[in-house]
């Protein structure tokens, strides 16, 4: 008989000495992360900002689509540099602290969505830059990664950020002079990552353990069935001992059906024939 599938939960601290180097990874990437950004910003600054006009994102210019790439690592002021690179390190060191490749891959996708959206929904004669979106898509991510990785720790984590970090949600409603749907774009992208970056390999985990622990129970299910069937056989070189049962289902010869007399004076017959009669 086969059991039903459950979906099991865990804590999520795996292997203590892999995630550890995971993190440590993810430390290092983010420190560069913020060291190229504010590098870019001290050549922007002493360009006058021209990287900025040049590479910034222009709603629903052809031209400008290639800047989806750049427009992230640009910044209009060192206010807004400063108020973006916190919240990037925090997000981006808890994205990145379970896998560097997957973290990777999420970063694209998040440049790529939320600078679409910017370049759709952006307003005419706007100049889109800063990496918002991308912190936005990072927290995304993290609110919803422990859901679908069933990471206790994961969703503890992301329920924290959400409500340390709960001002942020305010820039996702329109305002003028901030690019809202590029908020709103990253935020949607890190949702989705949270389902393409899924850990698969745990999921994978926990169905093996679960296979595993099925398979004594089925062979002891298997074990008993073939005692129960041996019990009833008898060992080899043993007599085989009728049950009362048994005895009763063997039908002993009748003797009368044997004979050559039959009928109501079968015994007389017998008799007279016995004196030659």
């Amino acid at each position: 008989m086969t059991t039903p599938k459950h979906r099991t939960w865990s804590l999520g601290a795996g292997d203590a000495e892999s995630v550890l180097a995971e993190a440590r990874k993810a430390l290092f990437v983010m420190l560069a992360f913020l060291a190229l950004l504010w590098i870019i910003q001290v050549a922007n600054v002493a360009d006058g900002y021209r990287l900025t006009y040049d590479y910034g994102i222009r709603p629903r210019d052809v031209g400008s689509l290639p800047d989806i790439l750049s427009a992230p690592f640009l910044h209009v002021s060192w206010t807004h540099i400063e108020s973006n690179s916190g919240p990037l390190f925090i997000f981006g060191f808890l994205a990145a602290y379970r896998g560097v490749v997957r973290w990777l891959g999420l970063t694209a996708l998040v440049i790529i969505v939320s600078g679409l959206a910017e370049w759709f929904f952006g307003a005419a004669n706007s100049n889109g830059v800063g990496v918002s979106g991308v912190v936005f898509g990072y927290l995304g991510y993290i609110i919803v990664r422990g859901f679908f990785d069933r990471h206790g720790i994961d969703i503890m984590i992301g329920a924290a950020m959400a409500l340390c970090f709960a001002y942020q949600f305010t820039v996702l409603l329109p305002h003028a002079g901030i690019g809202w749907q590029d908020h709103i774009g990253g935020l949607a992208a890190g949702v989705v990552g949270g389902w393409i970056f899924r850990d698969r390999s745990a999921a994978a985990s926990r169905s093996e353990a679960r296979a595993k622990a099925a398979r004594p129970a089925v062979a002891s299910t298997g074990a008993a069935a073939i005692r129960t069937r041996a019990g009833a056989l008898p060992a080899a070189g043993t007599p085989a001992v009728q049950t009362r049962e048994d005895r009763k289902s063997v039908t002993q010869p009748d003797p009368a059906s044997t004979s050559i007399y039959s009928g109501p004076r079968a015994e007389l017959h017998k008799q007279l024939d016995d004196l030659g009669l």
